[in-house]
């Protein structure tokens, strides 16, 4: 999440991409929940799916395994770092099946209609959340999904200590940390998590909601109506 420039922001995640692809594949229990918001998708072998802002590809096993090969994902971020590490890992899986695009997920125009599209831990960096998720919605064909993984604070019984120690990651993940900011970084990154379900929630059917690790990830799905 960030309130600087986007060349500012590109620096600070592309300086990290390294770490991030170690913490996006070793954290207990995240792999676990990458595969069921996959899940959300309803994905079919020969299925067209895209991932935007998809990092270093931490996703593209569990996308991949759904499209199988002869389907397509497409993993869309604007950071230079990140999409290296992604490139770097479908190489070495010898997946030819993947293709990257260095762009930015808030203005990305898919160019066909596609059947799964997937954000994780993405909403909260976007500057109008509700405008883009109906933007991606538009992108999506009847029938198709739109998947959110998303971290925020915890509404449950006894969340204090919990809440305190997301307050602590949102800061260091967070370019300039909370300078630029009317309120702190976690309020605004929960209005943006929340601003991007409700437009989900307006936008399709079938929507499926649920909570993980105590309260702080939250899965979001939903199926874009046919006429």
């Amino acid at each position: 999440m960030s309130r600087t420039g986007p060349s500012a922001a590109q620096q600070f995640y592309g300086r990290w991409a390294r770490l991030y692809d170690l913490l996006a594949v070793a954290t207990p229990g995240l792999s676990r929940l990458r595969g069921r918001v996959a899940d959300e998708l309803h994905l079919s072998p020969g299925d067209t799916v895209v991932e935007m802002g998809c990092g270093t590809g931490a996703n593209f096993p569990h996308l991949r395994n759904r499209v199988g090969p002869e389907g397509r994902v497409v993993g869309v971020d604007f950071t230079r770092g990140m999409i290296e590490q992604a490139r770097d890992r479908v190489e070495r899986e010898g997946w030819d099946n993947v293709h990257l695009v260095q762009a930015d997920a808030a203005t990305f125009s898919l160019r066909e209609d596609v059947d799964g599209l997937l954000a994780t831990f993405v909403v909260g960096m976007l500057g109008d959340p509700y405008a883009t998720v109906n933007r991606w919605l538009d992108g999506i064909r009847p029938g198709g999904h739109l998947a959110l993984l998303d971290a925020g604070q915890s509404s449950r019984p006894y969340s204090w200590p919990v809440n305190q120690a997301f307050r602590g990651l949102v800061l260091a993940s967070t370019p300039g940390g909370t300078s630029g900011f009317e309120k702190p970084p976690w309020y605004v990154l929960d209005e943006r998590i929340a601003e991007s379900r409700r437009a989900l929630s307006a936008g399709t059917v079938d929507v499926q909601d649920s909570g993980h690790a105590l309260g702080v990830v939250r899965i979001t799905g939903g199926r874009v109506a046919e006429p």
